[in-house]
């Protein structure tokens, strides 16, 4: 559970303890910028979407909106949370990265919650997302990525030098050092 989740004793709902029947789709998706959108309309009362987002759960590629008794499935574009700011403890190999969801859900990184950069085949335009839990990641959005890159160093990996992060004596490669120059 989130450390600021745990302080106001709220957190995500214990989805993977609940397996109801499927009851069909409901047309929600949660677009790349992390905006929620019911029948094609945005979702404007953000308590409502901090409530879905503590009962998402990921089956496989497909996510539900999951309670004891139902199961319903919504569409996701990229990733079902959205990182909209993070706060740096300590300095160097020594920092800890505690990254901010839209729906205000707090994750540190680390060995279960890595940071992981995938590049467009075509463009090359970095998508960085973390590991939030359960199967769940969440997309970190342009602003925080470029400071968290401002935080960011370059160490040897798997015979090559790479330009990364560290948060809670993990190193998470962002991309080759070579690839910078």
């Amino acid at each position: 559970m989130a450390a600021g989740a745990a302080a106001k004793g709220r957190g995500p709902a214990p989805v993977h303890l609940w397996n109801p029947d499927f009851c069909g789709d409901l047309d929600i998706r949660i677009a790349k910028d992390g905006l929620w959108y019911y029948l094609g309309t945005p979702i404007g009362r953000a308590p409502l979407v901090k409530l879905f987002s503590n009962i998402l759960k990921r089956e496989g590629d497909a996510y539900f909106l999951v309670t004891p008794a139902e199961k319903v499935g919504i569409k996701v574009d990229d990733a079902p949370l959205f990182v909209v700011d993070f706060e740096v403890e300590g300095s160097g190999r020594g920092q800890r990265l505690r990254l901010i969801t839209k729906t205000e859900e707090e994750v540190t990184a680390d060995a279960g919650h890595a940071i992981r950069v995938e590049r467009d085949a075509v463009t090359g335009e970095p998508s960085p997302y973390v590991h939030v839990r359960s199967g769940l990641d969440a997309r970190i959005d342009r602003k925080t990525f470029y400071r968290l890159i401002e935080l960011g160093s370059h160490e040897p990996r798997d015979g090559a030098d790479w330009f990364g992060l560290w948060s809670a004596g993990c190193f998470f490669p962002i991309i080759p050092s070579a690839e910078l120059t």
